[in-house]
């Protein structure tokens, strides 16, 4: 069960966070938004009205126009669980963006982190 702050945090707190992490890794906020918009469906405009508008992690995800086809293959562990095994749609889709953003962060190859 997710914790209800987390779910009613605003989507721009977050990626505040986000982009503070990839900066002390050396990491580009461009390649973060290239991540989301792949998971997401998001376009880079509609990506920054959800920012703009401050909307919850909640609505982030269940308003997202779609989930990347090939998300299934985020696997891993974050948070100590496995992604792939998380049963609620909505915590799963929090936990492959966590874990993509972590692969940015290592300095994953973004055709893999993509999944290309």
């Amino acid at each position: 069960m997710a914790n209800p702050k987390l779910l009613q945090m605003s989507f721009s707190r977050i990626y505040d966070a986000y982009v503070q992490k990839l900066a002390r890794k050396g990491q580009s906020e461009q390649d973060l938004r290239t991540t989301i918009t792949w998971l997401t469906g998001y376009s880079s405009t509609a990506l920054q009205q959800q920012l703009d508008n401050q909307v919850s992690l909640t609505t982030f995800f269940t308003a997202m126009p779609q989930l990347n086809q090939n998300a299934d293959k985020i696997t891993g562990v974050i948070c100590g669980v496995r992604v792939e095994s998380i049963t609620d749609p909505l915590m799963q889709r929090i936990r492959y963006l966590d874990k993509l953003v972590d692969e940015l962060a290592r300095g994953k190859d973004m055709a893999k982190i993509l999944r290309a």
